[in-house]
């Protein structure tokens, strides 16, 4: 029998794979992807992502727990299943060919600033040093809107109000109501970057409520 011909280069997805496993076991260590929740991917080429399967363990991940998916969402190479999640990632790569990785986590700090800020739509950081992490940032005198999302199963709808919220303001990432956080990159270092930079500036703006008696 023929071995079987993938439309994307096998050994890039296989370092692809090992650069996922690395840094989500990272993650995982931290308390950000807790029980199977969680999904990571990095653009493989113009037309696919490599991706995290459904249901893993993230702290746990082997190369064969990463599949490949085109930018429709649909699995090629293996029928494996991806992430109901799947589309969120796509629609960025699709939209942003720039753009090299997606990363979605559920930290406390992020899952709690979703609950407290769903009703107001967004999180306003506003003077922080820190902003300057995210790519094309030069200056702390600035404000970044971190919009809240409701949560919902319905992905199409999803996706669609991000992107139309991509038409009208910069982001580096958003939140979803319960659910965690999704921030991407130009590369896994830059996406890494600006998800760790969410997650301290959240942090913050979590204490600071409590300072202030919840306000």
């Amino acid at each position: 029998m023929n071995a079987p011909s993938f439309p994307y280069d096998t050994q890039q997805l296989r370092e692809l794979a090992q650069l996922l496993i690395t840094n989500v076991r990272e993650l995982a260590q931290a308390g950000w992807t807790p029980a199977t929740s969680s999904n990571f991917s990095h653009r493989l080429d113009e037309r696919h992502a490599a991706i995290t399967v459904s249901g893993r363990d993230k702290g746990r991940l082997v190369e064969d727990d990463i599949m490949v998916v085109d930018f429709d969402g649909k699995a090629v190479g293996r029928p494996l299943r991806p992430s109901a999640e799947t589309l969120l990632h796509t629609q960025i790569y699709r939209r942003f060919p720039h753009i090299g990785c997606v990363l979605h986590t559920h930290s406390p700090v992020q899952t709690i600033a979703s609950r407290l800020y769903a009703g107001e739509g967004h999180i306003r950081l506003e003077g922080y040093e820190l902003l300057k992490a995210f790519h094309g940032n030069r200056t702390h005198e600035m404000a970044v809107d971190v919009p809240v999302f409701a949560n919902t199963q319905d992905m199409d709808l999803l996706a669609a109000q991000v992107d139309a919220l991509l038409d009208t303001q910069s982001m580096w990432g958003y939140l979803i109501d319960g659910h965690g956080l999704y921030a991407w990159g130009r590369d896994m270092a830059e996406a890494r970057r600006h998800l760790e930079a969410f997650e301290f500036l959240l942090h913050c703006e979590l204490e600071l409520r409590k300072l202030r008696g919840g306000r």
